[in-house]
């Protein structure tokens, strides 16, 4: 069989764009003749090459059937087949199809032996394509008709602008591969071209608007309109009408009987997009049948109650309890509003499958959430040897979040890279054409709230959420889309809501005339049951009886939520099953487990770490550094910070446990100190030492991100919540850079926990310390991050407390200054029966400082974490702590210029001890290095930072409640030492930077007399 498929283009030097090879069984002279017409018609590249499919389609119509394609290919398919000449091939390619420019309007022949002409065939074929591109602008899809909302129709949707006339409307055309295909029958080959365009408006134009023409591939575009150009896109069976009806009928009854019952709390209501419910189940059931088995589910706030009922069934006794005045956390938590809260539930479909679902909670950043779920989605994925295809995000948003958020585009710039990759989303806009009291004109530039899902060229269905039927379809498409294709998908419902904001709000004081309208709308449940009465499919009867039943289940759930019991699903517990439950890490005393390794397993890791062998060609520069690391772990001493890092890595990779390193820049290291990933200099392969430790290791995973800190976090922060047996770090370019993904860090980081039973034991890796950078390469704002510990510092702990630090406190936060306190810090993060979130600052100038070294004895044996590391010089430079008159506590690198300062000036009564975790903060190991000191009159912290950032409101709380514990401390006051207070962290310049701390080294060791 003949094949135009596989006609390449390229372009020659001054000839512009040729055919260069055209691989047919064409006869010679035909394929010459060929080759000379498309170069005479100087088709550009992009066009030719993106028609390849286009032809043989054609060829493969004619093939089949000679009359599905336009007389000129009958005529010039008929010739060469038969080795006879033939005239130019009539090359109408889609990519070549242009508009008139100027608003010209092509003329066309009235007579009917003119009306079949090519010219006027591609008139028909770019008439159909309009509606493929312009359709969506003239479709019905706005449930309400308000004149500012309308798009005009373009002209392009009109027959006269192509010189068609009423007189050509009856004129028949030829259907085939360039004009609605799937219409085309043995017993209907032609259509007049009145019927063509009756059914693009029908597709097009009715209650769904689609844009899909932008996305990628002819394949994907194909497969959307066999969808949607057929003669029946959908016809549901009169038991799947029933379903969607029964959906409607738990959707309206329960935002009724909250009405009724509670009619002046704030709930979200689902009304005016009722259909939703539907659209969600179709999109879970469709996908199911795909076989999905995991769905991880950020909801937005509209309706979220709702959906928490019908879609992920918590039980309505514990919604219904949360509206009590008096209503508590069943949990023994701070806890968070109902509407914020999640669910997990094992859902079987109508067909029988099972679906996991969580719903996940949310703070009011509503859209926060978006690359949490692409990081817990991933995670699943991963502990399911990397199948995309059983686990899937399904996403839902409202427009004005949707259109203004920037994390949105963070999260679909990860939807293509390697790292972050989930197999395609599937989201829902519930679309209210309103955001709180902001009209879409202020709140967006763009047309639709949609647009930004171009970026990603992925399809984008508009439905009238009034058209029950036509929501469910698209549902399922988007579905089936995300399935076949592994990519995101849209459906833009676009609806209203019947109440305000909030069901206190009053809109008509911004929005009159969208609310004298909606005033007027029928809900969902009455229209729909109305078609399906009139359909013969239900009587009202039975569907009084359906609403009676949900009105009586109802009832039973108010009556049963005075004191419900509390679900282990109302939080997220599958990945944790092999964890302590929160109730048990408040109850028992956890102890700490040994976080050393042996000799054996550092020199395994060591066996890895050096030169990769031949013909890997490492940069001769990187030999020496990997060498040298080597060379450290083998002689068991000058083990340096990377070093350390690598092998804390290394060993829980031994261990079994997967570990993945994310952010940006990452495989080398910003500082160029990591090297995970090597390059070989002749051809670009890539090596990671890491994972080719063992056969049975667990895998190491490390991977440079986009240059985004709010999506990338909250990916990491999402993937640790699903994979508690996983070190996962997150590292910043700068640690200045992380208040970009301050979000994350307030709402998830700190508090998720507290508020939702959401656990995490994610690091996050910060650079920070002053070296005279500037503002912005110098501190990872610290101060921030120990304003949100839970811990009260105005109160030393008990001897349980003390116990328990970790395992009561939030977030753990550390400032290290040994690399072997850095092992122990991250082995540490799975070597427990609990997970808590591990903040680590580190210092860039640590990374290669001569004084910054380990032995491998600590890191062997009886080794572990040392949260405070007493002065090493007593005895030697310095006197005995009975000589000790100040005692300098200090925390990160300005230990190192302390210490020089001293040195070179002799001073022997200065004793300076470093805080190497400020939280859960070391109570007793602080208090009793400093009840040593039997004769100090100074207490000083001292720190890079200023009076105002840092750790120095921190620690002066603490160490006061500490001085009260100690008899000849008592009443005393913390002295400060360093930076005066700046609104911008630090100096651009270097002088002001070394006077700056010339002072703070000054006032550390001045008297306090």
């Amino acid at each position: 069989m003949l094949s135009l498929k596989a006609l390449v283009l390229r372009r020659g030097r001054g000839t512009g764009v040729r055919v260069a090879t055209l691989t047919t069984r064409l006869p010679p002279a035909s394929r010459s003749q060929f080759i000379q017409c498309t170069q005479r018609r100087q088709y550009s590249a992009a066009s030719m090459a993106s028609s390849s499919d286009y032809l043989d389609h054609i060829y493969t119509a004619w093939r089949q059937d000679p009359t599905s394609v336009h007389a000129s290919w009958q005529e010039y398919f008929g010739a060469i087949e038969n080795g006879l000449p033939s005239s130019e091939p009539p090359i109408s390619l889609p990519g070549s199809f242009h508009y008139p420019l100027n608003n010209s309007k092509l003329s066309v022949g009235s007579s009917p032996a003119s009306f079949n002409a090519q010219s006027d065939y591609s008139k028909i074929v770019r008439l159909i394509r309009a509606y493929q591109d312009f359709g969506h602008k003239k479709a019905q899809t706005n449930p309400l008709d308000l004149p500012q909302k309308k798009q005009s129709p373009p002209e392009e949707l009109q027959p006269s602008f192509y010189g068609f006339t009423e007189a050509d409307m009856s004129q028949e055309v030829v259907l085939g591969p360039e004009v609605l295909p799937n219409f085309h029958s043995a017993d209907s080959p032609v259509m007049t071209l009145r019927d063509i365009i009756n059914i693009c408006e029908k597709v097009y134009c009715g209650s769904v608007g689609a844009e899909y023409n932008h996305v990628a591939t002819i394949e994907e575009r194909e497969w959307i309109r066999e969808r949607l150009e057929i003669p029946e896109p959908y016809r549901f069976s009169p038991e799947e009408k029933k379903r969607i009806l029964d959906r409607l009928v738990w959707t309206t009854s329960f935002e009724r009987f909250m009405s009724a019952k509670f009619p002046n709390a704030k709930r979200f209501s689902i009304e005016g997009v009722e259909s939703q419910v539907p659209a969600l189940k179709a999109i879970i059931d469709s996908s199911a049948e795909n076989g999905v088995k995991n769905i991880i589910f950020p909801c937005c706030h509209r309706g979220k109650l709702n959906v928490l009922s019908n879609v992920g069934r918590k039980p309505n006794e514990l919604i219904f309890n949360e509206f009590s005045p008096d209503s508590r956390s069943r949990h023994d938590i701070p806890g968070d509003v109902k509407y914020h809260l999640g669910i997990n539930y094992d859902r079987k479909t109508p067909s029988g499958k099972n679906v996991n679902i969580s719903i996940l909670p949310n703070p009011s950043h509503l859209e926060s959430q978006n690359p949490l779920a692409q990081g817990m989605a991933r995670a699943i994925q991963h502990q399911n040897g990397g199948d995309r295809s059983s686990t899937m995000v399904l996403n839902s948003h409202t427009d004005a979040s949707f259109s203004g958020q920037g994390v949105i585009y963070e999260t679909l710039g990860l939807s293509g890279l390697r790292f972050y990759e989930t197999g395609g989303t599937v989201h829902l806009i519930i679309n209210n054409q309103v955001g709180f009291t902001t009209d879409a004109d202020s709140a967006r530039t763009s047309p639709y709230a949609s647009d930004i899902a171009k970026s990603i060229n992925a399809p984008i269905f508009h439905v009238n959420a009034d058209d029950v039927e036509s929501v469910v379809f698209l549902c399922k498409l988007a579905a089936d889309y995300r399935a076949r294709f592994a990519k995101d998908c849209w459906v833009d419902m676009i609806c209203y809501r019947k109440h305000g904001h909030n069901e206190m709000d009053q809109p008509f004081f911004t929005q009159p005339m969208m609310y004298e309208q909606i005033e007027k709308k029928t809900p969902h449940l009455e229209s729909y049951t109305a078609k399906l009465v009139r359909e013969g499919v239900v009587t009202v009867e039975e569907v009084n009886q359906m609403e009676a039943r949900v009105w009586e289940e109802l009832t039973m759930g108010l009556e049963k939520s005075k004191n419900p019991e509390a679900l282990e699903r109302e939080y997220l517990t599958a990945p944790w099953k092999h964890m302590k439950t929160p109730k048990e890490i408040v109850e028992e005393y956890l102890p700490a487990k040994s976080t050393a390794v042996t000799h054996d397993m550092i020199g395994a890791i060591a066996n890895k770490l050096g030169v990769p062998q031949e013909p890997f060609e490492v940069h001769k520069s990187l030999k020496r550094v990997l060498e040298k690391r080597q060379q450290a772990l083998l002689d068991g001493q000058n083990i340096d910070w990377a070093t350390a890092e690598a092998l804390a890595m290394g060993s829980l990779c031994l261990e079994g446990y997967h570990v993945r390193v994310s952010g940006q820049d990452v495989e080398r290291g910003t500082f160029s100190q990591r090297h995970a990933v090597l390059h070989d200099q002749r051809n670009g392969d890539k090596y990671l030492p890491l994972n080719h430790l063992s056969s049975e290791q667990g895998e190491f995973t490390i991977g440079n991100s986009s240059l985004s800190e709010y999506g990338v976090m909250g990916f990491d922060y999402g993937y640790s919540c699903s994979y508690p047996n996983a070190l996962v770090m997150w590292e910043a370019q700068f640690g200045d850079f992380a208040n970009n993904a301050q979000c994350i860090i307030d709402q998830f980081i700190s508090s998720a926990e507290s508020k939702w039973l959401l656990r995490s034991g994610l690091v996050l890796s910060l650079p920070h310390g002053f070296d005279g950078q500037g503002p912005e390469h110098s501190s990872a704002r610290m101060e921030r991050f120990l304003q949100l510990c839970s811990e009260d510092g105005r109160l030393f702990p008990g001897q349980a407390q003390s116990e328990r630090q970790h395992q009561h406190a939030n977030i753990q936060i550390v400032q290290m200054t040994t690399p072997s306190n850095l092992f122990h810090a991250l082995r540490r993060q799975l070597h427990s029966d609990f997970r808590k979130p591990l903040i680590i600052f580190f210092s860039k100038s640590l990374l290669r400082h001569p004084a910054v070294k380990s032995h491998i004895d600590d890191f062997t044996g009886a080794s572990q974490f040392q949260p405070v590391i007493p002065d090493p010089a007593h005895g030697t430079t310095i006197a005995e702590p009975s000589g000790i008159k100040r005692v300098i506590y200090c925390s990160g690198q300005v230990y190192f210029a302390l210490m020089n300062y001293r040195d070179t000036r002799g001073i022997t009564d200065t004793a300076i001890t470093r805080i190497e975790e400020l939280h859960p903060f070391p109570w007793e190991q602080t208090r009793d290095n400093l009840a040593q000191y039997t004769n100090v009159s100074d207490v000083v912290w001292c720190q890079e930072e200023s009076l105002n950032d840092g750790p120095w409101s921190f620690a002066k709380t603490r160490f006061e409640t500490i001085f009260d514990t100690i008899d000849q401390h008592k009443g005393r006051r913390l002295r400060f030492a360093g930076r005066k207070v700046t609104p911008s962290v630090a100096t651009g310049f270097g002088k002001e930077h070394r006077a700056q701390e010339a002072a703070l080294l000054s006032e550390a060791f001045q008297s306090s007399e």
